[in-house]
């Protein structure tokens, strides 16, 4: 089975020191089930407001890599955690 590990900045490790413990095993399990899951899991329909000219660039940059966009905003969020 594949590892995922993740590396804190300094920043990020000063941002943690302030949640709550109910937090951090929320974020830990969430982190788990992402890298872990086998079967597709449920989907969350979100809206989000974003300038014109940078979802269309993003748009256009997922078709030239041949990826739905949303799917490449999905991917980039994965990455980002």
């Amino acid at each position: 089975m594949k590892r995922a590990i993740q590396y804190f900045s300094k920043e990020q490790l000063e941002n943690s020191a302030k949640l709550t413990p109910k937090q951090i095993i929320e974020f830990l399990d969430d982190f788990r089930m992402l890298h872990t899951q086998n079967s597709p899991v449920k989907s969350k329909l979100i809206s989000i407001k974003v300038p014109e000219d940078l979802l269309r660039a993003f748009k256009r940059k997922s078709e030239f890599e041949d990826v739905p966009y949303q799917t490449m905003i999905k991917k980039l969020m994965k990455q980002w955690l």
